[in-house]
C-alpha cells in the first residue's frame, strides 16, 4: 500500500462534503437559476440521485475488491490493457477536474477580492499550501477537514441568520407554477457536482474501519444536498427574482450583513473563512491524483509527484478555461455532461463487468 495513513469514516464523509459543497455554493445557484427559476432549490435534490447511486456503487466495488482503488481494480475487471486505458481515461479526468477547481478558487477569489492581482499568483499561492498538505497524507488532510469544515459551515448559517428580517418567504412561490421540468433542467448542474463522490474509491481503503461506510457516505451525500436547498433558499428569500443575475450569491447576501453601527461588510470575512474549504477541497483533489498516478504507474510511493503534478494543475487550470464567462457557460452545458459520463458511466460499467464475471463482495449493506 502506497498510503500508511489511515482516517476515520467521518473524516471520510467530512473531505466528500468539502469537495462537493466549496464550489457548489458559490457556482451552482447561478447556473440552476438560469434554468429552475424560484424553483432552484428543488434542483439539488433530484441531483442527489445521482450521489446517492454512485455512493452506492463505489461501496459495493470496494467490497468486491477490497483495499483497491479504482485506479487499481480497472485492470482486475477489465484486464490489463483495457483497464489501464480506462484508468488513464479517468486520471486524466480527474486532472481537468482538478484544474477547474483550482482554477474557479481563482477566479472567485480575483474577481471579489484581489481585483489586479494575476490568476497565477493566486492559484499558485493555494497550490502551495495544498502540496504541503498533500506531501503529509492523508491524515494531514482529514485532520484540516475536521478542524475547518465545522468553521466554514457555521460561517454560512450565521449569515442567512443575520439576514432574518431581510429574509421574505414569498419570494418562492408560486412553487412549481411551470411544472417540475424547470427544477430538473437546472438539477444537471448539481447532478455533476454529486457525482464527484465517485473520488470516495480513493478513500475507502484508508480507513481505519470498514464498518458503516455506506451510511457514512450516504449520509455525507445528504448533508451535500440539505446545505445547498439551504443556501439556494437563503438567497432566494433575500434576492427574489434579481438572483438570476447574481454570479456569487452567497457572497453578495454577506454584503447585506449589519448588525448595528459596529458589524458589517463581513465580506472579507466570508472570503477567509470560504478559503478553508476550499483548501480542503483542492488538498483532497490534489492528493487523489497523486495517488493515483502513482498506483497506476506502480510506483513505491506517491510523494515525489506532488510537485510536478502540483505545477501541471496550474498549468491546465491556465490552459483549459479562456475566461471566466466560459467557464460559467461550461458549468450550464457541456461541463455536466462531462462529469456524469466520467464519474457515473466509468463505475456503472466496472459493476456490470465486475457482476457478470461473478465476483462476489465479501459483505453487503450494512
Amino acid at each position: 500500500m502506497i498510503e500508511k495513513g489511515r482516517i476515520s469514516v467521518l473524516e471520510l464523509a467530512l473531505i466528500m462534503y468539502a469537495t462537493v459543497i466549496a464550489t457548489a455554493i458559490l457556482y451552482i445557484p447561478y447556473v440552476t437559476v438560469q434554468h429552475a427559476k424560484r424553483d432552484l432549490w428543488l434542483s439539488p435534490i433530484w441531483g442527489s440521485l445521482s450521489g446517492f447511486l454512485i455512493v452506492f456503487i463505489i461501496v459495493i466495488l470496494s467490497r468486491f475488491f477490497p483495499g483497491k482503488t479504482l485506479i487499481e481494480y480497472c485492470e482486475l475487471i477489465l484486464g490489463r490493457t483495457i483497464g489501464k486505458i480506462i484508468a488513464f481515461i479517468y486520471l486524466f479526468f480527474l486532472l481537468h477536474d482538478t484544474a477547474i477547481g483550482f482554477r474557479e478558487y481563482g477566479e472567485f477569489v480575483e474577481s471579489a477580492f484581489l481585483h489586479n492581482t494575476p490568476m497565477l499568483f493566486v492559484t499558485g499561492s493555494i497550490a502551495i499550501s495544498c502540496a504541503i498538505a498533500v506531501h503529509g497524507g492523508i491524515q494531514t488532510i482529514g485532520r484540516c477537514a475536521v478542524l475547518f469544515l465545522p468553521i466554514v459551515l457555521a460561517s454560512y448559517v450565521l449569515i442567512y441568520i443575520f439576514l432574518i428580517p431581510d429574509l421574505n418567504v414569498k419570494n418562492m412561490l408560486p412553487i412549481m407554477s411551470n411544472g417540475v421540468m424547470p427544477s430538473i433542467k437546472g438539477s444537471l448542474a448539481p447532478h455533476a457536482w454529486l457525482s464527484q463522490f465517485s473520488l470516495m474509491s480513493f478513500l475507502l481503503p484508508l480507513l481505519t474501519n470498514q464498518q458503516k461506510v455506506m451510511k457514512w457516505g450516504m449520509f455525507s451525500v445528504i448533508a451535500s444536498v440539505l446545505t445547498m436547498v439551504f443556501i439556494n433558499l437563503g438567497n432566494l428569500f433575500l434576492f427574489g427574482k434579481i438572483i438570476i443575475n447574481l454570479q456569487f450569491p452567497v457572497f453578495e447576501a454577506a454584503r447585506f450583513v449589519s448588525i448595528g453601527s459596529f458589524f458589517e461588510h463581513i465580506e472579507s470575512i466570508i472570503i477567509a473563512v470560504w478559503v478553508l474549504g476550499g483548501f480542503i477541497q483542492l488538498s483532497a483533489f490534489f492528493y487523489m491524483l497523486v495517488l493515483g498516478t502513482s498506483q497506476w504507474l506502480k510506483l513505491p510511493s506517491y510523494k515525489p509527484f506532488v510537485l510536478p503534478i502540483g505545477f501541471l494543475i496550474i498549468l491546465f487550470s491556465a490552459w483549459t478555461i479562456p475566461s471566466f464567462e466560459d467557464m460559467i457557460r461550461g458549468m450550464g452545458t457541456t461541463v455536466p455532461y462531462y462529469f456524469l459520463t466520467v464519474q457515473l458511466i466509468i463505475p456503472i460499467l466496472l459493476l456490470c463487468v465486475a457482476v457478470i464475471r461473478r465476483k462476489r463482495p465479501n459483505s453487503f449493506l450494512q
